[in-house]
């Protein structure tokens, strides 16, 4: 009787959501971001909301935690949470579940944290007011949770700041303190967006561990399919403020109904396709909106033509000229390189050629600032980018990538080496010079709402470097430019009088490309260009990326974390670990048979969403429920 009883207790839903309405009053009218919307989640169990920004994912969680704006209200629906209705229940008695019983990982760590505090105080400070034990009682609780989630030498960093841990790290905080007071559900928003692949592993890994031991449950939101496959024992799927898909997550992966649902598995770069252009969740589908503004979703027919164009469409790889590939060690494999394969001449010279270039910072301590040692960032890297190449530079947080793009457009100054382009040794120019040349080299940023003026309107973004590289004969003619760059780019005229805040994230994308292009350069590198986009707009960033390389003649550096999306674009691939190459090849081959532990790490670190992983993690998890039930 005491097994059955307590079976009995375990099915029933630790938080239901009912019928749930919130929406947002603004000056344009109302804006209906979660409708209707109805989920459980049981005890020890992980459901996944996944959906495109804007889909009421975060709308979702906040309405949970009654931690809505003002701006925004809960019209109807009730959420039950331990038999109480969060909904209506007085704002002291949900402030005693906030923390205590119900915690959230906010989906940036470091604008979640005070800056001025270390991190451990921070999480004292949630002991102190839930559990009421003391200051020493509270760091050593602290000390143990850094312990348990992960973070080495936990007795030392628990003194740190915020500025003085990676974002890994970071990550590893909040879910200590979301876990500080043993709470029964844990709401993680985003956890993993914008981590490299090896951390986004071990963030899940983490996660799945507490789980596990300490009988959670998880309502975990993300719009990475991938990542879903993971973790999730259940799959919600949100489109405009409703559920579209709802089912176990074997379920969704292996036999998805809703065409939202498909588009967001194809969109999704994976290691072991062949596609040269990547499927979008417009090929699966059209919304239509009615007169009172209710939407319809329209399924589209994915047919063999267009699966065929997907494989087809653009150029195949381009790859290095024959004898340095026999240098590397790689000759051409008909089981791997298809037929459109292309070598560069022999004759040919590259674009650009980094041999050996070192950027190194120096760490100074002391009342004088002493010189003690070196962080060698980049530590003597040498390769070769020829015209019309795409050359990918993948590897973890910290490798060196992004230093080595600046460095090689001077934005950095290289500690040692030598970079040309054309022929020219950058290092040797003046600034007049490096001015000029420039025009022909440009940067696409990580972060595209930081590197734009939120006081400069679109036009004013596009037509300023045209005026400083004399490009256009006057006004007009550049807004002309602007116009027909942005239409380029997949936007519009009627865009240019707007700011940045008034874009969503991939439309802002879009616009820092249309502002790289504005100087007609030739070659561009992109800086973790994608990382931060939903999947579905990753997938039409990296296709336009593309079209612009066929149509333009570009010449790329792709810098990524992610070697799913570096496979995708690059022709040959560089990986990097602690300032140096330690593996340099064309793209399929480095997958098919990666020579260096640390790739073969990479690769293994890459979410995988097939339905034999799927099966194996759920087996798993029933396993563990089993212990749980009967222990």
């Amino acid at each position: 009787f005491h097994t059955r009883t307590r079976m009995f207790l375990m099915a029933q839903p630790l938080l239901k959501i009912e019928n749930l309405h919130t929406y947002f009053r603004t000056d344009k009218g109302i804006i209906k971001a979660v409708e209707g919307l109805s989920i459980d989640i049981e005890e020890g169990k992980t459901l996944a909301v996944v959906g495109e920004s804007g889909s009421g994912k975060s709308v979702t969680s906040l309405s949970v935690m009654q931690l809505l704006s003002q701006a925004a209200q809960i019209e109807s629906g009730s959420i039950w949470f331990l038999g109480r209705d969060l909904v209506r229940l007085p704002e002291p008695e949900m402030r005693q579940i906030r923390g205590a019983e119900i915690s959230i990982i906010f989906q940036e760590p470091m604008t979640s944290l005070n800056p001025v505090l270390t991190v451990g105080f921070q999480v004292m400070e949630a002991l102190i007011m839930h559990q009421g034990i003391s200051k020493i009682e509270a760091r050593q609780r602290t000390i143990e949770l850094f312990d348990e989630v992960g973070i080495l030498e936990p007795d030392q960093r628990v003194d740190s700041y915020p500025h003085e841990m990676s974002g890994g790290q970071i990550q590893r905080v909040m879910i200590a303190m979301a876990l500080s007071c043993s709470p029964k559900l844990l709401i993680a928003d985003e956890p993993t967006t914008a981590l490299d692949v090896t951390m986004q592993a071990q963030i899940l890994d983490t996660l799945r561990e507490l789980r596990d031991r300490r009988g959670l449950s998880i309502l975990f939101i993300t719009h990475d399919l991938g990542v879903v496959a993971e973790i999730a024992d259940d799959v919600a799927v949100m489109l405009r403020g409703k559920v579209v898909e709802y089912g176990p997550v074997a379920d969704i992966f292996n036999s998805g109904q809703h065409p939202y649902t498909r588009g967001l598995l194809s969109c999704r770069p994976r290691l072991e396709s062949k596609f040269k252009r990547l499927p979008t969740v417009e090929d699966y589908m059209k919304i239509e909106t009615d007169i009172d503004g209710d939407i319809q979703v329209v399924e589209k027919t994915l047919d063999a033509e267009r699966i065929t164009y997907f494989n087809t469409a653009g150029r195949g790889r381009l790859l290095h000229p024959q004898h340095e590939l026999e240098a590397l060690g790689y000759t051409l494999d008909p089981g791997i390189d298809t037929a459109d394969t292309q070598i560069i001449s022999v004759d040919e010279p590259p674009l650009l050629d980094v041999e050996d270039l070192r950027v190194h910072f120096p760490i100074r301590k002391g009342l004088l600032s002493r010189t003690v040692g070196q962080v060698k960032a980049v530590d003597g890297i040498s390769f070769r980018v020829y015209r019309g190449q795409t050359l990918g530079l993948v590897g973890e947080s910290g490798c060196g990538k992004t230093t080595c793009g600046r460095a090689i457009l001077r934005l950095i100054e290289p500690t040692g080496g030598c970079v040309r382009y054309d022929g020219t040794d950058i290092g040797s120019l003046g600034s007049a010079q490096m001015r000029r040349i420039r025009k022909r080299m440009q940067l696409v940023f990580q972060d595209p709402y930081g590197s734009m003026n939120p006081r400069m309107t679109v036009q004013s973004t596009l037509v300023e470097p045209m005026k400083v590289q004399g490009i256009g004969a006057n006004t007009a003619d550049r807004r002309e430019r602007a116009v027909a760059l942005l239409e380029e780019v997949g936007m519009e005229a009627a865009h240019l009088p707007r700011y940045p805040h008034e874009f969503s994230g991939g439309q802002r994308q879009r616009i820092c490309i249309a502002r790289a292009l504005t100087v007609e350069p030739e070659f561009i590198i992109c800086d973790e260009s994608v990382s931060a986009l939903d999947v579905s707009i990753q997938a039409q960033v990296l296709n336009l990326l593309k079209d612009l390389q066929e149509r333009r003649g570009l010449t790329y550096v792709f810098i990524s974390h992610d070697l799913s999306v570096v496979k995708f674009m690059a022709d040959m691939m560089a990986v990097m670990n602690e300032g140096k190459i330690v593996e340099f090849g064309p793209s399929e081959n480095i997958y098919t048979d990666p020579r260096e532990d640390y790739t073969k790490r990479l690769i293994d670190a890459t979410p995988k969403d097939d339905l034999k992983n799927i099966k194996i993690r759920q087996a798993a998890r029933e396993a563990v429920r089993q212990r749980r039930t009967y222990n």
